[in-house]
């Protein structure tokens, strides 16, 4: 795993389809992203980039209730009423690199990587979120598969991204 990095990072186009998680994250990921791809395929937009999860709420306990499959797209690019048009905002971002499975019981995982994030945030004062009633709204926490499934069958040679914009309060 990567140390944390701040990164100045322009504004990237997308496409994605958004939804509340009610049978937890796997289940909607794994409905949303081929939904996403086969949209993609059908209206002839190519990729610009690895697929990604931008994450939109949280609750108290820091388990997401809204989220997006999205994928970065060159130019302004339409959507419709289920896939749909946005870009994530330029600015400072707080970074970090995990290389290592999403989930396993004896390796460090997607959340231990996020875990040491939030701490080292936490400990340096940089804000990525509001809170509300309910939790948290995140204005940008993206994580970006960069490496994965089905492109490389190896879990210990994943590469996930975590970029989370940081608010200047």
């Amino acid at each position: 795993m990567s140390e944390p990095e701040i990164e100045l990072r322009p504004a990237h186009q997308y496409l994605g389809i958004a939804g509340e998680i009610t049978d937890g994250v796997p289940a909607f990921v794994d409905g949303a992203f081929p939904e996403l791809f086969g949209w993609l395929r059908e209206h002839d937009v190519e990729p610009a980039g690895p697929p990604f999860i931008r994450f939109r709420k949280l609750d108290k306990d820091g388990e997401p209730l809204e989220l997006e499959v999205g994928v970065h797209v060159d130019g302004e690019a339409q959507g419709d009423d289920r896939v749909r048009a946005d870009s994530l905002p330029a600015g400072r971002y707080l970074t970090l690199l995990h290389v290592s499975p999403y989930r396993s019981e004896t390796a460090p995982d997607l959340a231990a990587a996020r875990a040491r994030l939030v701490g080292w945030a936490t400990r340096e004062g940089i804000v990525y979120s509001r809170e509300t009633d309910r939790g948290s709204t995140l204005p940008c926490c993206v994580e970006r598969y960069l490496i994965g499934p089905p492109a490389e069958a190896d879990f210990s040679k994943w590469e996930t991204e975590f970029a989370y914009l940081i608010l200047d309060d």
